[in-house]
């Protein structure tokens, strides 16, 4: 699957892209003019993260709101050769 949020399901939207002209009425202009209208995608802020899922560490695509708001669980993290985390 595409670059989806594992934990939120926020993925790319669509919209429109307004080009405009001219200067607002409120500054003294005769208002703002629409001169284009393009497509354009949203794209939702996501990092790939290494995050415990079903009890097993793997690297996903998580938004940062899901990190932020503690939905993903960051693996803990050991020194390599301490038998005292054992």
């Amino acid at each position: 699957m595409g670059k989806v949020c594992a934990f939120t399901g926020k993925t790319f939207s669509r919209g429109n892209k307004i080009c405009r002209r001219g200067k607002a009425k409120y500054l003294g202009g005769i208002g703002r003019k629409v001169t284009g209208i393009s497509k354009r995608t949203f794209r939702p802020n996501l990092q790939r993260v290494q995050a415990v899922v079903d009890g097993r560490v793997c690297r996903v695509w998580a938004s940062v709101k899901a990190i932020r708001s503690g939905l993903v669980v960051k693996p803990i993290k050991r020194k390599p050769f301490d038998l005292n985390n054992l």
